[in-house]
């Protein structure tokens, strides 16, 4: 070996030797990458695969620190292909170009390329269709990495051509057998740091589900002991702030919103109020759950309880007069008070089927007796003719007048359900049908507004 080689390889050891101690632990092969068996066990898609020697484009999906990027190069390293990588948040045109065209280089060379885009969901849907010729022809095999819910965020034409894996937050057991492996490792700390097992769980549990998360916060807690020991002391000095994984933009995000709902929806105030304090505790806008709230209140309670929409409203002005935590408090009393109440979809649906009818049918009329007559025009031309003014009728009602145009007159929207207050409105709208029934006064000459 010769002295500059000699020399390069030390600057590679103390490169490597100065680096944060989540760098220094990534694996090198995949006999060392820890975790994801679902994909990388003996029955695993992924071990599957590589026993094959069918190394396809695929995107890996997975939230913050387990292992992605790690994932692309290994499997990359394992079909001996080179690996050149892009920074979705950095790269640019002059980036993507010089990639494209290495790898047309190791095309030319029969070398196989695989070209891993880290935050592909950063790029935009121009961006993201620019590669597709390359991965058609083979130029390189494309492997994303995104902790967004790719079916939201990429192209239909990129995800045709690529197989998504989902890779799964590590449990509090595995980073503690991660950060274990840290302590004895010579990448590592070589034993010169001790810690309990509860100490390590309670990094574990710090990190939530991220291991490079945990990692650097052991690593942390290593340069602020005062001996080899790493006590409870040092963990609660180094966790200084949250690592909650909630991002406003992220599917945690969403799936933490989902929860909340389904909570109300199910008459669960104890998961409905978890939920919350879990998305405050993350740092949601407490006003984006208070605009969520009274969607709620609409949604899933309508007039089976027609307060929880008043109340959802009140929280959601005390919160933007009086801001935190005391319109927290407010919101929470609103969520809890949803998750009791009772419930009715049922104008929720009348109005999701009255889009879908809409929009499937023809423009019809306004009925000529329910048009307005501002104009003497108008009068004359008949509008508003034989309008029966319902407050003129005996008991405020008109029985026998329709309100729809007669082509779809004895058509049904809105089904009240027997639970709350819509129990009420579902008796008096069965009434008022009765009286539409017997009346001899029918709009249309076949029958009125009948079911």
């Amino acid at each position: 070996m010769s002295e500059s080689d000699l020399f390069s390889q030390q600057q590679a050891t103390d490169a490597r030797n100065n680096a944060p101690l989540a760098a220094r632990l990534r694996p090198e092969t995949l006999s060392g990458y820890f975790g994801q068996q679902h994909l990388l066990g003996p029955k695993g898609p992924l071990r599957l695969m590589l026993d094959q020697k069918s190394l396809h484009s695929m995107i890996l999906w997975g939230p913050p620190g387990v292992g992605k990027t790690t994932l692309a190069r290994l499997l990359a390293q394992s079909e001996d292909c080179d690996f050149l990588s892009l920074s979705a948040v950095m790269a640019g045109i002059k980036e993507i170009r010089e990639v494209v065209a290495k790898a047309k280089q190791n095309q030319a060379m029969r070398r196989r390329t695989v070209l891993f885009v880290d935050e592909v969901h950063r790029f935009n849907k121009s961006q993201q269709d620019a590669f597709l010729p390359y991965v058609e022809d083979g130029t390189f095999i494309f492997i994303g990495a995104t902790t967004e819910n790719p079916s939201f965020e990429l192209n239909n034409a990129l995800l045709s051509r690529a197989r998504v894996y989902v890779l799964k937050s590590m449990s509090d057991d595995d980073l503690v057998t991660v950060l274990q492996r840290a302590l004895s490792s010579e990448l590592g700390f070589s034993g010169r740091y001790q810690a309990a097992n509860e100490v390590l769980l309670a990094l574990a549990k710090a990190a939530d589900g991220d291991a490079r998360t945990a990692l650097n916060l052991l690593e942390i807690a290593s340069q602020l002991t005062t001996d080899s020991i790493i006590t409870m002391d040092v963990i609660a000095t180094s966790l200084q702030n949250s690592f909650r994984r909630f991002d406003k933009g992220g599917d945690a995000f969403y799936d933490q919103i989902s929860a909340l709902h389904k909570s109300v929806r199910g008459s669960d105030p104890q998961g409905a109020l978890y939920w919350f304090a879990r998305m405050i505790d993350g740092g949601c806008d407490p006003l984006y759950i208070a605009r969520r709230v009274v969607r709620m209140a609409s949604e899933e309670i309508g007039n089976a309880d027609p307060r929880a929409l008043t109340l959802s409203l009140n929280a959601w002005d005390v919160q933007q007069r009086l801001g935190s935590p005391e319109g927290e408090l407010a919101i929470a009393q609103a969520v809890s008070y949803l998750a009791c109440a009772a419930k009715s979809n049922a104008v929720y649906m009348a109005y999701k089927q009255l889009l879908v009818s809409v929009a499937q049918q023809p423009s019809y009329e306004v009925p000529i007796h329910l048009r307005n007559a501002p104009t003497k025009l108008m009068t004359e031309m008949g509008h508003g003719e034989e309008y029966r003014y319902a407050h003129d009728e005996e008991n405020a009602f008109a029985a026998g007048e329709c309100y729809l145009p007669e082509e779809i007159k004895d058509s049904r929207f809105y089904y009240p359900v027997e639970r709350g207050l819509e129990q009420k409105i579902s008796e008096k709208l069965r009434y008022l049908d009765e009286l539409n029934r017997a009346s001899d006064r029918q709009r249309y000459s076949d029958g009125g507004n009948n079911d």
